[in-house]
């Protein structure tokens, strides 16, 4: 079973990886960064196989702290990554300031790599690691210049990943979800915008977080060993 550690995962697709990793068997260590009350229930859904840890992806020093706690945790070396700490923004590019394209850029890029970097230098032979990154690299939308841009970012630390750790039998991925049924994405899409992208898709609705955590799953599992470098669109068909 794996000892997995997971970013961003007290709320949406971070929730529903951890929950589904826990469910198989896994042990998780997670970062959140403000929501205590949200890290402490997913513990408690996990039924005490995860573990909640405070750290904000953009500071390399408290991602090491992250990193830091897990080691204590597991009983061996840690065997899995899925990257999901990530900010979005909608600002277009007229507007954009300095500080909110800092914060995009510290927590997404800055965040990934050296989440990848500390996982890398603990990761037993075999391994495997998944960045989240996002449709909107594919079909961007008008206001999402640097978040696009970052998770750019992260699909081309995806593919550099995979050459540098492969013969070690890492494997190294992306996952990038369409427009999923979050909190994030109902706080800013009326329910007519959510039915109407619904109706864009091939299979008729948005996905869900547990869509996401079941294909995160199966690139953690023994049956993707051969899939590496590659960024996997989860979008019911919308692209």
């Amino acid at each position: 079973m794996h000892a997995a550690v997971v970013t961003g995962g007290s709320r949406g697709i971070g929730r529903a990886v951890v929950e589904r990793l826990a469910g198989d068997g896994a042990t998780v260590v997670f970062s959140y960064v403000a929501d205590e009350r949200a890290a402490r229930e997913v513990e408690e859904a996990c039924g005490g196989r995860a573990v909640a840890v405070r750290a904000d992806a953009a500071d390399p020093e408290q991602v090491e702290r992250l990193f830091a706690k897990a080691d204590t945790v597991f009983a061996g070396p840690l065997t899995a990554l899925v990257n999901n700490a990530g900010v979005i923004d909608h600002t277009p590019i007229d507007g954009l300031t300095r500080e909110v394209f800092e914060r995009v850029m510290a927590v997404n890029v800055r965040g990934a790599f050296f989440t990848v970097q500390a996982a890398a230098r603990r990761m037993a032979d075999g391994g495997r690691i998944v960045n989240i990154s996002s449709t909107g690299t594919a079909w961007p939308s008008p206001g999402e210049s640097v978040y696009a841009a970052s998770k750019a970012a992260v699909e081309q630390l995806t593919r550099v990943a995979s050459r540098e750790l492969g013969r070690r039998g890492i494997t190294v991925n992306a996952v990038s979800p369409g427009p999923t049924d979050t909190d994030l994405l109902r706080a800013g899409a009326s329910p007519e915008t959510m039915a109407g992208v619904a109706h864009m898709t091939a299979l008729g609705r948005v996905g869900t977080p547990a869509d996401i955590a079941a294909l995160v799953a199966l690139l953690l599992g023994p049956d993707a060993a051969w899939l590496t470098g590659h960024n996997l669109i989860a979008d019911g068909g919308l692209v």
